[in-house]
Order: C-alpha cells, then structure tokens, then sequence
C-alpha cells in the first residue's frame, strides 16, 4: 500500500497549508500532497475562509519538488473542461509532471446556486461529466479536437504546451455511484477515489467497479484504488492504521489521509512512523 495526505483549504492559513507540505516533501511515505475545489468550506460553516484549490495547488507544487499533486476532486461544472485541460497542462508543467488530474461530477447545490453556477439534475451532471472526460483527454492527448456533445462543442480545438506526462497527466475520478460513476471510471480513469466509508462498502464498490470494466474489457488492476482515511482531531495515528489495514485487505491500493484542521507539520513524522511500523507500506518507499 502507498500514502498520501489531503489538507482542504479551508478553515485554514495559506502559511500553515505551506509549512505543512514542505514538510511532507521531505518524507518518503507521503507519495503525494491533494486539496480540493470548493469555494465555500465543507460539512462546517459555510461562511469561513476557504482558498480556491487550482490557485493553492499550483502555489504548492512550485514550493515541493517531490511529491506528487492533485485536487480531489475538481468540480466539472465549475470550469469549461477546455480551460480545466489547458490549466492541467500548464500545471503538469510547471510541476515537473507531477500532476494528477482529480475530477467528478459536482454535488454542492449551497455554493453553485450561491454563484449562479448551474449544477443540474443528477442525470444532467453525469452526462456533463461524461462529455467532459471525452473533451479533457481529447485535449491534453490529441494535436485537436472536434466534440459535438449537448454541454460541450469543440472545433479543432488546440491545447498547447501539454504536459510531460503522456498520453495525458494520470486522471483520478472521485466519487462512489455504482450506476454513472462507476461506469465512467472504469471508461476513462486511472484511478478510483472511494470517498470514506466501511471495508465492506469499499468492497462493494470495487466489485462493482471490476464488473464495469469487465463490460468494456478493461484490465481493473490499471485502475488504482484510493480511499479517504481521516485522521481525528486527537490524533489517533493508530485508528488510521486500522482502517488502512481493513481496506487494504480489500484492495485498497493508495490511503489518502484527511489532516484535520489546524494544520500542524509536527503530526506528519508520528504518523510516518506509524505507518512505517505497520508493515503496510510498500517496500519500494520505506
């Protein structure tokens, strides 16, 4: 199994978030670094302070050298998907290749009504998101590209520079609906990310996964699964510990551990070393 940490940027400092990923840079365990894009803060209140995703992880990427860098996940509907694919390339960029292409279909109906923004219906936002994923890897792979969807038109579309990572930055979709998501990830992503919840769940959701790629003849092992695994506001390094444990018995390859706020770099190096300890770290990073 791998490691990585997630620091939303919300409720927080620009200077903490920065402190804590030059830390993280410089230990081994952590693969990658992720933020996330929203505009107002998440599942607290609303009305704290919260910096845009794409701008941060720019910020932040240019601030590290080794870790890898993504938004988990970029909203689709917040940007037309050929700027979202010109802003990767010129990110993949001027990170290095380090970039990992997180989106989904978009949910929060409180900040995209708040800025007029139209989300849609369910079915509305998976096609949107399934339009997008042809456009995005059409643009950051293809010399142009000519769409003719319902959300999106393209006419000899160009995308350059693109990025180093060929055929196109890796793209990790988020999000667990077994009948759109699903199907979609195991179309057009890289890597699967399971939003938190139960082995069992996870279980479930991976099978489900493996049977959309057996409908298309994909290979699932070329899908890397992530999960969210958050670490409580005490501390507890060890119940992280046991919920990569339960979910790496069940596949999972990539734990992506959710700091809590206020962001501390002194949490980084007791949860290395746990994770150390723990024998799930893949060897090739020990």
């Amino acid at each position: 199994m791998r490691f990585a940490f997630k620091t939303s940027p919300q409720n927080t400092t620009w200077s903490d978030m920065l402190t804590v990923w030059r830390a993280a840079d410089d230990i081994e365990v952590f693969e990658s670094g992720w933020t996330f894009d929203h505009f107002y803060p998440i599942f607290s209140d609303p009305t704290g302070p919260c910096l845009e995703g794409w701008i941060t992880l720019t910020a932040l990427a240019q601030a590290t050298t080794r870790l890898r860098v993504g938004v988990l996940v970029t909203g689709i509907h917040h940007r037309h998907p050929a700027v979202l694919a010109n802003m990767a390339s010129a990110l993949d960029i001027v990170s290095g290749g380090r970039l990992e292409l997180g989106i989904g279909a978009g949910w929060n109906e409180e900040e995209s009504g708040a800025y007029g923004i139209e989300l849609g219906t369910i079915r509305e936002r998976f096609d949107r998101f399934e339009e997008a994923c042809q456009v995005l890897i059409g643009l950051l792979s293809q010399e142009t590209t000519t769409f003719d969807g319902t959300f999106y038109q393209l006419t000899d579309a160009r995308n350059e520079p693109k990025g180093p990572q060929r055929p196109h930055p890796p793209i990790c979709i988020g999000g667990s609906g077994e009948k759109r998501t699903l199907r979609i990830t195991a179309r057009y992503a890289d890597h699967w990310n399971f939003v938190g919840g139960t082995p069992e769940e996870f279980a479930r959701k991976r099978d489900v996964l493996a049977a959309h790629c057996a409908d298309i003849g994909r290979d699932p092992a070329e899908i890397t699964l992530s999960s969210h695994i958050r670490l409580s506001p005490d501390h507890d390094y060890d119940a992280v510990i046991e919920q990569a444990a339960a979910l790496g018995a069940e596949g999972l390859d990539l734990a992506i551990v959710y700091l809590p706020p206020p962001y501390d770099p002194a949490v980084l190096e007791p949860l290395a070393d746990r994770i150390r300890a723990s024998g799930l770290l893949d060897s090739k990073v020990r």
